[in-house]
């Protein structure tokens, strides 16, 4: 607990600057900005189900813009949690203190700000998506192993459904729970024996992170929950 006390002491500036950086560029959202190039000033928001994400422009827009959504999305958040792990590295170095895990801090705090820059973007009214596409890159920076398993189930339940956001409320219950076992289990417990090991904290930070972020996303996809119960909720077709 000390070594958490030391560290926001002593790094409070990395702290804002990740936490700025992060959400400023989560508030970039590629969907409303791609949809008013392609479609000529038009509004994503205001077409299809009014989600400024990658499916409502995949289903109002095209493919091909859906495509550059996408990978848009995922890339300012893949810059957003390398920076946050970055200058939380740089603290634990001058502090001392056990780098590997202080920076996993930073990125799991950027990918929150990121998806939070998403989801309200400062520059677009705060209406932006639902960010999936942030958490999963998120994912992928932060814990691959957490991501390769999530990624599969999501997988599993779309080629079963064929509904996206079935397979994206069941990624992100299941997101801190994997978590959970990944770094309690080979983290922390292996690295006991080692000479520099994971603390409680980690587990702990990590988890509730990952838990909140899970329900931000289920929050935002509260019509979706509505209207897979009513039995509304629209399919991707094969073709797309």
């Amino acid at each position: 607990m000390n070594g958490l006390v030391q560290f926001f002491s002593d790094g409070w500036w990395q702290i804002l600057l990740t936490v700025t950086i992060a959400y400023l560029l989560g508030s970039i959202n590629f969907a409303i900005i791609i949809t008013n190039i392609v479609n000529k000033g038009k509004d994503i928001r205001q077409m299809g189900s009014g989600n400024a994400g990658f499916t409502n422009v995949l289903r109002s827009v095209g493919k091909i813009p859906a495509i550059f959504t996408i990978v848009f999305d995922f890339v300012k958040a893949v810059i957003a949690v390398i920076v946050g792990g970055i200058l939380f590295s740089m603290i634990a170095k001058n502090g001392g203190i056990q780098t590997e895990e202080f920076s996993a801090y930073g990125k799991y705090l950027a990918g929150l700000c990121c998806m939070l820059g998403h989801m309200f973007p400062v520059y677009f009214g705060f209406r932006g998506g639902k960010g999936v596409v942030t958490v999963s890159a998120l994912m992928a920076v932060a814990e691959w192993r957490v991501f390769c398993v999530v990624l599969a189930i999501f997988l599993i339940v779309f080629v079963l459904s064929k509904i996206i956001s079935l397979s994206s409320l069941i990624g992100a219950v299941c997101y801190p729970v994997v978590t959970f076992i990944f770094t309690f289990f080979m983290d922390y417990r292996l690295s006991l024996h080692t000479t520099t090991p994971y603390s409680e904290n980690y587990v702990i930070i990590s988890t509730l992170f990952t838990l909140f972020i899970s329900l931000c996303v289920i929050v935002k996809h509260k019509e979706n929950i509505k209207r897979l119960i009513n039995g509304t909720e629209k399919k991707i077709t094969a073709k797309k």
